[in-house]
């Protein structure tokens, strides 16, 4: 923003909403952080000068809003990481881990270290991070038809990683679900 007009006018703005948006964000999320939401808000506000409504407080808080509702989903996502981390730390099973009963993770976790990074991108787009197929396929910057020979592929050598590692006797053979998990998804 180079424009001195857009200067003023955000400086103008700072000024005479700053404590009102770091007093919403203290009610909303306590002192500990209202200084960042509110600073947060205000870069937003700075990027996005040009979209100011004549009445800018409720804008303002509905930016605040978002930094916090983003802030929390962060604060959430990191936590469930924490958690999962340390289960897989300490050997025990997760709650709810359908893999678990399917197959060992160490299993899975080993085939896939033997992909190149290519096919288990493919893979842990659809089955872990949940995106369908024209998402993955905007991801890694193909079509979706061409998305999905990828993906094929890269389920098929899975495969024959998965085939390779359960060769000793006694070792169950994988079952192909766990190699399609998410293609009606993917679709």
């Amino acid at each position: 923003m180079s424009d001195p007009d857009d200067k003023a006018r955000f400086t103008a703005l700072y000024d005479a909403y700053y404590a009102r948006v770091h007093a919403y964000a203290v009610s909303r999320a306590g002192q500990q952080v209202a200084e960042e939401v509110a600073g947060e808000t205000f870069l937003i506000a700075w990027r996005r000068m040009r979209d100011l409504p004549k009445e800018p407080l409720p804008w303002l808080f509905g930016i605040a809003r978002n930094v916090l509702r983003d802030s929390y989903r962060a604060r959430d996502r990191r936590a469930a990481l924490e958690k999962e981390l340390r289960t897989w730390a300490s050997g025990e099973p997760g709650v709810g881990d359908v893999g678990e009963s399917v197959v060992e993770r160490a299993e899975v976790l080993r085939a896939l270290a033997s992909l190149s990074g290519d096919d288990r991108e493919l893979l842990t787009l659809i089955a872990w991070h949940g995106l369908s197929a024209g998402q993955a396929a905007r991801v890694v910057g193909c079509s979706k038809a061409a998305f999905f020979v990828r993906l094929h592929r890269a389920r098929r050598r899975l495969e024959q990683a998965l085939a390779a590692g359960a060769s000793a006797p006694g070792d169950r053979a994988v079952p192909v679900a766990v190699l399609t998990k998410g293609r009606e998804a993917a679709r």
